[in-house]
This record gives C-alpha cells, sequence and structure tokens, in this order.
C-alpha cells in the first residue's frame, strides 16, 4: 500500500516458510524499514536475526530464569555478549552437529504408500521407512502436510481400523501391520481449561497424590487420593471448584480468568492443606517447577523418570500445576513428548510431527533432537514435516516434495540422506542444505557445552 510511518509487528513470520521463501520475506521486511516504518519481528530464524539491523536478545534461560536483556545492538555487539547464549550459537560457539553417523535405511521395512492423490498430489507413489528419523521437506505448498497428516496419518489409522483406506487419499498403504500404534504429536493445547496442567497430562500427579495419603495426618483423618484432587468435591476449594481462578465472561471480548479470592489460587481448602509431605502442603507441589520438583522426588523412580524427561526436553522451568491455556503451543508439543519418553512400552510407534521447531530457539531444537534420537533408538519411527535445516541435516531419510507449491508441486523429487540430497540440483531444498552441510569442513566439532 506503500503507507510511511507505520508500526509494524510480526510474531515469528518465518514459521512454516521454506528457506527460499524466508529470502522473500527478508527482502519484503527491509523494503518496509526502507522506506520510513518501524518494523519490530519476534523471531528465532538464524537468517533473519542476522539481517536485523538492531537485535534485543532476552534470557539469559527461559521461565522464572528468563525476563532480562541479556544483549542489544547490531549483529556483531550480539557476538561479543558472553551472557548470550543465543550470541554463541550466531558465533558458532555452540552449533548443532552433524551425525557422525546415521542409521542405515532398509527400505524394505518400510510404509509404502502408492498413488497418493489428496489435494494437489499427484498420485504419488512413496517409501517411508520404518525405525528412522524420515523428514518431509519441500517449499511452501508442496504437499507435505498432504501427505503425512492427510495420507499417511488418516490412512493408516483407517486401514488398521476397517481395513480400508479411502480413495481420495491413496490406492494403498503397505507396511501397516509393522505398527503397532501412530500418534500425532502436534503444537495444540495440551487441554483446554486451567485445570488441565503437566502434571495431569502425564500421569504423574496420581502418584504424588498416592504419596500425600501416606503420610500421618492423612492416615489419622482418613484422607484418600480423591481427597487431593481439584476435579472432585472433598478436598478442592468449592468456590473455584478447583480451578485457583474464576472465568469472568467479557462482552465483545475473550474470557478472562481472574485469581480466587477464597483459596488464593491455591485449589485446594484449608484442612486439606494442613496436611503436608516432607514439609510441602499438595499446592506448593502443584507450584514448583520441574527443576525444584526432581528434587523433591528424587527416592521416587516412577515421578523422577518423567520429571527427567520434562527437563531433557528444555522445560524444567514450567510448574507442575501450570495451567495448560498458559503454555505456547512449543511447550504443549514438549510435554507430549515427554510423556511419551517416560513411558516404557514394547510397542512399535509412528510419531509423526509437523514442523515441531516452531517458537523454539537453536538450545531448544538442539534438546528436541536429542528427544527425537532417543525415540528412534529404542525402535520406533517418526516423521517429521520441516524447513528447518538442523533437523533436516540429523534426519536419516529425506523425502522431497516439489517442486513449487499448489498446481506446481505435488511430485517427489528426491528421496535419500541428507548428503544425496544436498547434490540435487534441482531441489530447493537440497541447495539450502548444501551450505550447511559444507560448513561441517569449516567448523571445529569441539563445542562449548550449554547449561539450560
Amino acid at each position: 500500500s506503500g503507507l510511511v510511518g507505520v508500526c509494524y509487528v510480526l510474531d515469528e513470520p518465518t514459521i512454516g516458510l521454506h528457506a527460499r521463501d524466508n529470502k522473500r520475506l527478508l527482502k519484503t521486511l527491509k523494503h518496509l524499514s526502507e522506506i520510513g516504518n518501524t518494523v519490530l519481528v519476534v523471531e528465532h530464524d538464524e537468517e533473519v536475526i542476522k539481517n536485523a539491523q538492531h537485535i534485543i536478545d532476552v534470557g539469559p534461560l527461559a521461565g522464572l530464569h528468563g525476563g532480562e536483556i541479556v544483549a542489544e545492538g547490531s549483529l556483531q555487539d550480539i557476538k561479543k555478549s558472553k551472557k548470550s547464549i543465543t550470541a554463541k550459537y550466531l558465533s558458532k560457539k555452540l552449533f548443532i552437529p552433524i551425525p557422525k553417523n546415521r542409521r542405515v535405511v532398509d527400505l524394505k521395512n518400510s510404509l509404502e504408500i502408492q498413488g497418493a492423490c489428496r489435494n494437489n498430489l499427484k498420485s504419488i507413489d512413496v517409501s517411508v521407512p520404518l525405525k528412522t528419523l524420515t523428514c518431509v521437506t519441500g517449499v511452501s505448498g508442496s504437499g507435505k502436510s498432504s501427505l503425512v497428516n492427510g495420507v499417511l496419518l488418516e490412512g493408516v489409522k483407517a486401514y488398521t481400523k476397517n481395513k480400508k483406506i479411502a480413495p481420495y487419499l491413496c490406492s494403498s498403504i503397505k507396511g501397516t501391520d509393522s505398527i503397532d500404534r501412530i500418534i500425532e504429536i502436534d503444537q495444540s493445547p495440551i487441554g483446554r481449561t486451567p485445570r488441565s496442567n503437566p502434571a495431569t497430562y502425564t500421569g504423574i500427579f496420581d502418584n504424588i497424590r498416592n504419596l500425600f495419603t501416606q503420610t500421618r495426618e492423612s492416615k489419622i483423618r482418613g484422607y484418600k487420593p480423591g481427597r487431593f484432587s481439584f476435579n472432585v468435591k472433598g478436598g478442592r476449594c468449592e468456590s473455584c471448584q478447583g480451578q485457583g481462578v474464576k472465568r469472568i465472561e467479557m462482552h465483545f471480548l475473550p474470557d478472562t480468568y481472574v485469581t480466587c479470592e477464597e483459596c488464593d489460587g491455591s485449589r485446594y481448602n484449608p484442612e486439606t492443606l494442613e496436611v503436608k509431605w516432607m514439609g510441602h502442603t499438595i499446592s506448593d507441589v502443584l507450584n514448583s517447577t520441574v527443576e525444584e520438583a526432581i528434587k523433591f522426588f528424587e527416592n521416587h523412580p516412577k515421578i523422577n523418570r518423567m520429571l527427567q524427561c520434562l527437563s531433557d526436553v528444555g522445560l524444567e522451568y514450567i510448574k507442575l500445576g501450570q495451567p495448560s491455556t498458559t503454555l505456547s503451543g512449543g511447550e504443549a508439543q514438549r510435554v507430549k513428548l515427554a510423556s511419551e519418553l517416560g513411558v516404557r512400552s514394547q510397542k512399535a510407534t509412528l510419531y509423526i510431527l509437523d514442523e515441531p521447531t516452531t517458537g523454539l530457539h537453536f538450545a531448544d531444537i538442539d534438546k528436541l533432537l536429542v528427544v527425537l534420537h532417543r525415540l528412534v533408538d529404542v525402535g520406533n519411527s517418526i516423521v517429521v514435516i520441516e524447513h528447518n535445516l538442523d533437523i533436516i541435516k540429523n534426519a536419516d531419510w529425506v523425502i522431497d516434495l516439489g517442486p513449487e507449491g499448489g498446481d506446481g508441486g505435488g511430485e517427489v523429487l528426491f528421496a535419500g540422506t541428507p548428503e544425496s540430497i544436498a547434490k540435487e540440483k534441482s531441489s530447493y531444498t537440497g541447495k539450502e542444505l548444501g551450505a550447511i552441510l559444507n560448513i561441517k569442513k569449516n567448523v571445529s566439532q569441539k563445542r562449548e557445552t550449554c547449561s539450560l
């Protein structure tokens, strides 16, 4: 429109964009600022950060350990900061390494999709190897979601349920007998109300309530596990019905929540809060961070293992009773991953993830990759739709769709290892990945350790 004097605020505009499209976005943002506008961007993408004229780095860590301005200035000013973790990744003191040894891909043990024709897919045949980390790549609109979420996820679910697949999805899917279950781990909330939280979602709250029933005070009073639940009558605060907050309906505006005046947000009535385990009330435990709770429950393996998994995915700063409505999409997704890590299952599982790096810092992506590799190492299979080159370079197998978006896409350009696709001249992903893989020759594989 040619407007000037406007302040544009963008929250992670690179979400869902291929590296090729990022360059187009950057060109547009630069043009907006050059004609006299102010452009403020919240972003994790390295290319966007490097092209910014002024950078504000917030941290140093997350949650209670964040909230400070760590560094501010030009790219060179940021790189000089010793306190900034972002600076260490930008200067390559910290970086996400390329795997020294990739898993051997056996295409005989794979899901074979034939005649995939959902949306813009042009009746393609695709082999998705099992017991590997597979990345589905391509420019925006090339058909990645249609293939993975539309054909693979819906098709496998339909086939395992009634042995039939809708003709608008594909002709057939072979190899489903090798899968015991298929799970989609997306960024949707783990619950829709303040009642749901990481403790209830991961299942550790049941074990915690059992510990409280074993205290001397509980036995004298005859309290059962239900007494320490905020979902049933008995021990909860009835004024807020155990939510700790009250919802106020706002006309023409979203509903808002205020702290319950009766229990002051503790969720429980005074009698329940008189029972203490190791000097802590049930409300104290719910208000503790994962980092603190690991110390509380170090002698309780079932609880400690799940808490450690939450810490492993980079969520040591969230509170056990933190309402799900306050968790970001990336945090919700990592809670789901942690709950899968913490359960010891013998079932062969296929995990579907759609752009799991959304909203994640370099350090968070590093931790996410550790979790994904752990899941594959125990015999599971993972299919990831992703544009992030750090994830793609860590994949065992890459399926690249394109060449363009919409009607110009829907074809398989390439299927193979990251090193192989980097040599593919017709692939936009290959061109971008080639530049990343070549850095390996110039960057020492010795990197600093970063405690998050």
